[in-house]
């Protein structure tokens, strides 16, 4: 079986036997065949071994954040076209084979995959996964936590943009943060060290909010990661909504001395402690100081295709594969091929901005 992996212009879902699909100007395309085959499935021609995956399991959410939800809302796509729950552990146990040492469930909000406590148990399973994560938004938290947690989830990251609620609302156009705060109080008493929060910094939305939620470490083992706002297919991105990394610093070390920690290769965060405080900050610079020379992540999509960079046009099918007969063997070859082919990095924040790509939410972050 012979696959092609096409590179667009714009972001199209790609078929992994697109080879009959017309090929417009200025696109090009690597066909490649078993014999083709590298040593590692998971390494690019960077020399980076990519470790850690990330699946979405839904692409629909029961908010509607404004920088993750186009405002007029989308089509989902049909149940039928997304990853079955058998597809997904085949694809998990093919990847943790080659490697994958942690796996995030996203969305969408991943809480409202049906029978997601028995995707967490057979995940867990697999031999040589070390971390299984998710990232939720935390409404439905309480009530999944228990079977989760029994499940084998080891890790919970919490999407937190705003600790008021009249501002919550207005980010992501429904209310709930009372049930957000309680979510975070329940997993740091079931046991998760650290529970960790995602702020995503908006100008003229919640950049003053950055000392308040730097106090939510003073005495509890959470780490706040305050994330610079990125720009997605319809969510209003701008340089000047920007809030740079370097300007959170600035504005922190008003309030509280932050001292910078060591980070282990490939994290997405510099860290920094607070003397005295339990918790840490965490900053994800990807708009201005980005961090793809050390990036192992790997993304696929809730229907099936694999992203190989979160800013990357290009994605390849692996559904259509697996639904089309492909034997573990080819399905290797084809993730082989399209790790193989990720750029040295992104191509910089204004050109992502003028550059079209999947809404946030149905890529799975």
């Amino acid at each position: 079986m012979i696959y092609e992996l096409k590179l667009l212009p714009e972001a199209k879902r790609l078929d992994s036997n697109a080879s009959s699909a017309s090929q417009a100007p200025g696109d090009f395309s690597l066909t490649y065949s078993p014999a083709k085959s590298r040593a590692n499935v998971l390494s690019d021609s960077f020399g980076r071994i990519h470790k850690y995956l990330r699946i979405s399991l839904v692409e629909h959410c029961n908010l509607r954040c404004s920088y993750c939800m186009p405002e007029g809302g989308l089509d989902w796509t049909p149940a039928e076209e997304l990853l079955t729950d058998d597809e997904i552990i085949r694809l998990a146990r093919l990847f943790v084979g080659q490697g994958v040492t942690k796996i995030r469930l996203t969305g969408g909000e991943p809480l409202l995959r049906p029978g997601i406590e028995k995707i967490v148990k057979k995940l867990a399973s697999l031999p040589g996964l070390k971390t299984l994560a998710i990232t939720t938004n935390g409404l439905l938290l309480k009530r999944k936590l228990p079977k989760l947690q029994a499940a084998g989830l080891n890790l919970i990251n919490l999407s937190l943009d705003t600790l008021h609620p009249d501002r919550f609302k207005a980010i992501t156009r429904r209310d709930g943060l009372g049930i957000v705060l309680e979510a975070i109080d329940m997993m740091l008493e079931s046991g998760y060290d650290p529970v960790k929060i995602n702020c995503v910094v908006m100008r003229g939305m919640n950049e003053d909010e950055l000392v308040d939620f730097v106090g939510l470490i003073r005495e509890r083992s959470i780490e706040v990661r305050f994330i610079e706002f990125m720009p997605f297919d319809d969510n209003r991105w701008s340089g000047g909504k920007l809030v740079p990394y370097q300007e959170m610093l600035r504005i922190i070390r008003q309030v509280y001395p932050l001292e910078a920690l060591t980070c282990s290769p490939g994290s997405t965060a510099k860290l920094y402690r607070v003397p005295g405080f339990r918790g840490r900050v965490g900053f994800i610079t990807s708009m201005t100081e980005d961090f793809c020379e050390g990036c192992d992540r790997l993304r696929i999509t809730a229907d099936g295709n694999l992203k190989v960079c979160l800013f990357g046009r290009a994605e390849v099918s692996l559904q259509h594969a697996m639904r089309n007969g492909a034997s573990d063997q080819e399905l290797l070859e084809l993730i082989s091929t399209a790790v193989g082919g990720k750029h040295a990095r992104h191509a910089g924040m204004h050109a992502i901005a003028a550059s079209r790509n999947r809404p946030m939410i149905t890529i799975g972050g």
